[in-house]
């Protein structure tokens, strides 16, 4: 042991030096103080009379700050060993999860500010496209899409929401009562309120109810046309700066003046789609009866009925539905739910579809109230303490519900597809801290068609719009701000990946056979080079005078060119983006007065031959 020299000393019987010791005696000195604090809590508890009743944990007193008005979220500081990973971007609620399954964003890239998953570790298109149509489901944490809330009179909001675009029909007439009521929500485009009058981004609107906003006291101290109204704006987080400069300048001309609040960092959601996605969310989410109701209400029950629906697209369009869930971690493991496959059981989903009973009745929202989103997500128990609960239930059954249980309010919104038989989606929206509870319970959810649900990333989300010929925000809407500055992005992207190969193994964009006698890419090979053709087009406008020769045979820049390449390193947008409605009557009807700016519509294109374009393709 000399010769190589080998440790004979053991840590047990190590002696301390002065550091240790300190940290010995600390750790002493805690022991003691939490000992003298405990026997003190059973001598209170035994004065009391309650010395047989267990002492309660998670329960810690709900002190509710108020949200600062009109003003940018932070997100909340996490804890000292991630401190430094998130210094420069926030994670979602169920980042530990994907970072162990899925690629994610550079740590010094990330995305909308967010560390995103992009792509699964293994191979699953084939996977994801049979559980997002065929058999299963696929689950997305969208917590990154940004929340504004809006708080005002009724009037102030109504304004509000007509400057930025909104028609006329869907803020006062009679097709859209059910959507100011609360039981539906309105999903479409925004656009600025002054100069261009630009598309800003496609958003999610959902009305709070009028019945959730005042109690009866309440409603006897305040005037009915002096009621305050709340909802809720969802937006991809790549508009959200530019939708949130909007509404902060719009509210403030309303007379009386709209709140505005960030709730991106208050509010979670978890988007699903397939076959399974109801049956999923059916065993995660038990409904409980609310604090001043004796029961579930019209939205729980109706929601423990829907378990034979395969396709949330069955139900009433744009439906909603609120209510108050358990923690799901009380019922973990989770358990296949019981659906019955009856003719009776048939008939009356056929009855509740027809009726639709959260029509008739609209109880109080709780993910509308600020203090009972901080209760519940304060209210959460840790892990240690539901499993002590766990053991001290019966063998083969989950624990009692306690008073102290927390009730997670929670916002389900149903969307259907504009493609006649694609699958429908749900979206489900709780306080921030409440998404990885229910997340775990539903992705380890056994499904009755076998498998469990799948989760979904990025590259998910573009697959799932791309095969059901839809567009997706903000790749396929280059005439927005969010997604010229997403076509910048991946334009660097692809000009670094083609820089860094060798002459020999890159495209020569210059010498590129386009037939016809014509040669050289039109524009930057690597990008969808939407300036070049306006440009062109201006010049056109311009100089009518072209020889048939150059008409013919045009001369493109040459990539390589310095001065091309200076000005495509941050252009400004040069074209405008047409939403799918205005597209659609502007070819329907050839008498329509067309935009004079050069505008462009998202199309969606059917090869009748084999092969299939790649990105940054042209049609000549």
């Amino acid at each position: 042991m000399k010769e190589d020299n080998t440790p004979t000393m053991t840590s047990r019987r190590r002696k301390a030096n002065a550091h240790m010791r300190l940290r010995l005696q600390t750790v002493d000195r805690l022991q003691k103080m939490h000992a003298r604090a405990k026997k003190k809590r059973a001598e209170v508890r035994e004065q009391k009379g309650d010395s047989d009743q267990p002492e309660k944990e998670g329960a810690p007193a709900v002190h509710v700050c108020r949200l600062k008005k009109n003003a940018l979220s932070k997100p909340e500081q996490p804890p000292a060993k991630f401190r430094k990973r998130q210094k420069h971007k926030a994670w979602l609620p169920t980042h530990v999860y994907h970072a162990k399954r899925a690629h994610m964003t550079e740590p010094k890239h990330p995305l909308w500010r967010f560390a995103i998953p992009l792509s699964p570790t293994e191979k699953s298109f084939r996977k994801t496209h049979r559980a997002g149509s065929l058999r299963g489901c696929v689950a997305w944490d969208t917590s990154y899409m940004s929340t504004i809330g809006l708080e005002g009179v009724e009037s102030s909001l109504l304004g509000l929401l007509r400057s930025l675009g909104i028609n006329e029909d869907a803020l006062s007439g009679n097709r859209m009562t059910k959507w100011r009521a609360g039981t539906r929500s309105w999903h479409g485009w925004l656009r600025e309120r002054d100069g261009e009058k630009k598309w800003i981004s496609e958003v999610d609107i959902v009305w709070c109810s009028q019945e959730a906003l005042l109690t009866t006291t309440e409603c006897s101290s305040v005037k009915i046309k002096e009621k305050k109204k709340k909802l809720f704006m969802r937006v991809h987080p790549s508009a959200f700066l530019q939708l949130w400069t909007e509404v902060l300048k719009d509210a403030k001309i309303q007379r009386p003046p709209a709140m505005v609040e960030d709730l991106r960092f208050e509010l979670g959601s978890i988007h699903l789609t397939g076959p399974g996605s109801t049956e999923a969310l059916l065993a995660a989410l038990k409904p409980v009866p609310g604090i001043s109701d004796e029961s579930t209400g019209s939205h729980g029950k109706t929601w423990s009925s829907l378990g034979l629906v395969t396709n949330p697209s069955i139900l009433p369009q744009s439906a909603v539905l609120a209510f108050n869930v358990s923690d799901p971690r009380l019922r973990y493991p989770p358990q296949p739910v019981k659906i019955s496959v009856s003719k009776s059981a048939n008939d009356e989903l056929l009855q509740i579809l027809a009726e639709w009973p959260p029509d008739k009745e609209r109880p109080a929202q709780s993910i509308f109230d600020r203090p009972a989103r901080l209760t519940a997500s304060r209210l959460l128990p840790s892990q240690k303490a539901i499993n002590r609960r766990k053991g001290d239930a019966l063998p083969g059954e989950f624990p009692a519900p306690a008073p102290t249980d927390p009730q997670i309010p929670a916002l389900l919104l149903a969307s259907q597809s504009p493609i006649s038989g694609a699958q429908g989606s749900w979206t489900l929206i709780l306080p921030w801290k409440c998404v990885l509870p229910v997340w775990h319970h539903i992705i380890y959810y056994p499904l009755s068609t076998g498998g469990n649900p799948r989760f979904g990333c990025l590259d998910g989300t573009r697959q799932i719009a791309f095969e059901q010929g839809l567009p997706w925000f903000p790749g396929d809407y280059p005439g927005t701000r969010a997604g010229w500055e997403w076509e910048l992005m991946e334009r660097a992207k692809r000009k670094a990946d083609w820089e860094k190969r060798p002459k020999g193994k890159r495209v020569a964009w210059e010498s590129l056979d386009l037939g016809q006698a014509k040669k050289g890419e039109i524009g930057l090979g690597w990008a969808c080079d939407w300036e070049y053709l306006s440009l062109s087009s201006q010049a056109t406008a311009k100089e009518p005078t072209t020889t048939q020769e150059e008409s013919i045979n045009p001369t493109p820049k040459s990539p390589d060119d310095p001065a091309r390449a200076e000005k495509s390193q941050n252009p400004p947008c040069p074209i405008q983006q047409i939403p799918l409605q205005q597209s659609a009557r502007l070819l329907a009807n050839p008498n329509l007065i067309c935009p004079t700016s050069p505008d462009i519509a998202t199309i969606n294109l059917t090869l009748l031959s084999r092969g299939h374009p790649i990105t940054c393709a042209r049609i000549y």
